[in-house]
């Protein structure tokens, strides 16, 4: 059973303005042990990594105005995370939220990690205390994230969450189909901004069982808070390694989560949905050589009335006709900065483009990153080999 707790920010977005968001759709090198995934080659995905991290703390053009950076499930080394938490303080501005996944490590240290930020987590400490004490399971596979917080006043705070449920890789590591199940999931409410939100690793998103669902929770949560407090779920971030992205299940969890079919729901029908997964040549020496990965996706309700549009790099659809509007990416490696919507009644101008795509990265041939041109975006990237563009 899963509970959700509140943790309060101080995180101070402007007033009438909307959020700036960057999806990192990376690709995911992973190896399967005895023990979990790992990370294949941890050097050249640190150096990926950090190369992004500095991007954003350079702040080049509109970079500057990045409030949530998001990273895929299973991307970074866990023995990186230090420092890449170091790096998150001293390079990156106040009222930042920086989310990624990281490689799978066992239940024991990950208590540790806990440990590390206690008073942070204590929910989440206390949780995994009691399934350690409760049976031998310290060398279980925890599949977790990191939320890194960098406050107004430039302190840093660290949120872990663990997965609840394992897709099918992770479930035959070994005979007793054990991955740790996390139990605790943060909802972030910000303040003096009312700016609520929640991260998800990938299958969390759609899993359920005889007693709960994850995602019924989150709607009833969304739903006392807006009955209490007039506010909402404002934004649920998804990170994925997923090799169907759009498989029926996920779809099938978002035509109910906006649909409102049997029960009012104003929690969380303003809500924006960003599921940011792996690129498309993700590895993880398993699965189905047809399913895809990448295609990361922002979803509004359908009251956002984005316009229809179909270039190279990115496309918008109603997602096969769900009551949404969906802003669907591509397959390449990219890092994709958009800002979020803005509620209807904040803003009831019908002339302002609810979500803008500001800028779209491409990898460069030193291992950085080049801002695409226009062109680029609209009739895709010249192949060198081919000397056609890749349409989507």
């Amino acid at each position: 059973m899963v509970r959700i707790v509140e943790k309060d920010i101080n995180v101070a977005f402007p007033q009438g303005h909307h959020q700036h968001c960057m999806v990192c759709q990376l690709p995911n090198r992973l190896r399967r042990t005895d023990f979990a995934y790992q990370v294949a080659n941890r050097d050249a995905k640190w150096d990926q990594v950090r190369s992004i991290l500095e991007l954003v703390g350079a702040g080049t053009g509109n970079l500057k105005k990045l409030h949530f950076l998001l990273f895929p499930e299973s991307t970074l080394p866990a023995a990186c995370v230090p420092e890449a938490l170091t790096l998150i303080k001293e390079q990156f501005r106040p009222n930042t939220v920086t989310v990624f996944g990281v490689e799978h490590i066992r239940l024991g240290e990950y208590r540790r990690w806990l440990e590390t930020y206690r008073e942070d987590n204590a929910e989440a400490l206390a949780s995994v205390t009691e399934d350690l004490e409760a049976g031998d399971v310290d060398q279980a596979p925890v599949n977790w994230c990191v939320i890194a917080v960098k406050e107004n006043d430039g302190r840093l705070r660290v949120f872990l969450e663990a997965k609840s449920h394992p897709f099918v890789g992770e479930e035959n590591l070994d005979a007793l189909h054990d991955l740790y199940r996390g139990k605790v999931f943060p909802l972030f409410r910000c303040h003096p901004t009312c700016f609520n939100f929640m991260a998800l690793i990938c299958l969390d998103y759609v899993y359920r069982d005889l007693y709960q669902s994850n995602i019924s929770v989150i709607i009833e949560k969304a739903n006392q808070l807006f009955f209490e407090t007039r506010q909402r779920l404002d934004l649920l971030a998804v990170i994925e390694c997923n090799p169907k992205p759009e498989h029926p299940a996920f779809r099938d969890v978002v035509n109910g989560f906006y649909g409102e079919y049997l029960e009012y729901t104003p929690g969380v029908r303003d809500a924006t949905t960003i599921f940011c997964n792996t690129a498309g040549d993700t590895d993880y020496g398993a699965g189905d050589p047809k399913a895809t990965f990448g295609y990361s996706a922002v979803i509004l309700h359908k009251s956002h009335k984005l316009e229809r549009v179909r270039l190279a790099e990115f496309a918008t659809d109603d997602f096969d006709g769900l009551p949404v509007c969906r802003l669907r990416f591509g397959r390449e490696t990219r890092l994709y900065y958009f800002n979020l919507p803005l509620f209807h009644e904040l803003d009831p101008r019908t002339t302002r483009v609810p979500l803008k795509i500001h800028s779209i990265f491409r990898p460069s041939r030193d291992s950085g990153w080049v801002r695409m041109s226009g062109e680029e975006m609209v009739r895709g990237v010249i192949d060198e080999d081919e000397g056609e563009g890749k349409i989507l």
